[in-house]
């Protein structure tokens, strides 16, 4: 009962904070996301170099921070697209310098550039959905931002609940083994729901393009969960951290979140902006 206190204590604060910055300012959830996103790269070498000096790791954090930077602030229309150029240059700054370290190895490239991925890239375009979606100028509200937390986290919640209550078949046992077919279909249903409520008061996408958003947050949001799992179980840890008390870290919440991103702003770029 404790545990479950505080599991919903965290979760609430956390859905505040992250609500909260939304409906503030677009600055608010830049500054928000990045604290997130500094945290996520921290937990993300960890994982690999456990107890890691920062100081010796000094150009990945300069590095995934400025691209998180970059990112974010070209999505909030800061920045002109073309500061993305810079993201690119980062990747390639990251190369040479491993030459010059004694241990230099091709794998923490790899790691690093996973991280850059993964972790900045992912929550620096969160700030992209900021104005995503059709609105007045006059009349302008987050929405898709908005919506997006709003379905992956009702998939996850039922997901869960459905799973615990009837779930009987493995949906990838090797990688998560508590996820089921069952909970994982209930989430979806659930979510569908959602989109349909989402569609009657966020009116910067109509119902059928709503739909489609739950969907792309269903499956990617889905993958995003279990690949942080085989991450995890990959260097035999249970959470990438202990920064949320009952949830475990920054990675182990913002897993769907984070691989659902790119594919909603795919999908806002393309076909609705």
């Amino acid at each position: 009962m404790k545990e479950l206190i505080i599991r919903s204590t965290t979760g609430l604060l956390f859905a505040v904070l992250i609500l909260g910055s939304i409906l503030l300012s677009p600055y608010a959830f830049f500054i928000v996301a990045g604290i997130f996103a500094s945290v996520g790269l921290y937990e993300f070498i960890n994982l690999f170099y456990p107890g890691h000096n920062i100081a010796d790791y000094k150009a990945y954090y300069f590095s995934g921070l400025a691209i998180y930077i970059i990112t974010g602030l070209v999505g909030i229309q800061y920045f002109d697209v073309r500061m993305m150029l810079y993201v690119l240059i980062l990747f390639y700054f990251i190369i040479p310098l491993e030459l010059y370290k004694k241990d230099s190895s091709w794998k923490r490239i790899g790691i690093f550039f996973s991280a850059f991925i993964f972790v900045a890239m992912g929550f620096g375009l969160m700030n992209s959905l900021y104005f995503a979606g059709m609105q007045e100028s006059n009349n302008y509200f987050p929405g898709v931002l908005l919506g997006m937390f709003l379905l992956i986290w009702v998939n996850d919640t039922f997901a869960y609940l459905v799973g615990s209550a009837i779930g009987k078949h493995r949906l990838f046992e090797r990688h998560s083994p508590k996820k089921s077919w069952e909970g994982s279909i209930g989430g979806f249903v659930f979510t569908m729901a959602a989109a349909w409520l989402i569609s009657l008061f966020f009116t910067q996408l109509n119902l059928n393009q709503w739909l489609i958003t739950a969907v792309i947050a269903v499956v990617f949001g889905t993958y995003g969960d279990l690949s942080e799992s085989m991450l995890k179980r990959n260097v035999n840890v249970k959470d990438s951290g202990n920064i949320l008390p009952g949830h475990g870290g920054v990675l182990d919440r913002f897993d769907a979140a984070l691989l659902a991103t790119p594919f909603v702003y795919l999908y806002t770029s393309l076909f609705i902006l």
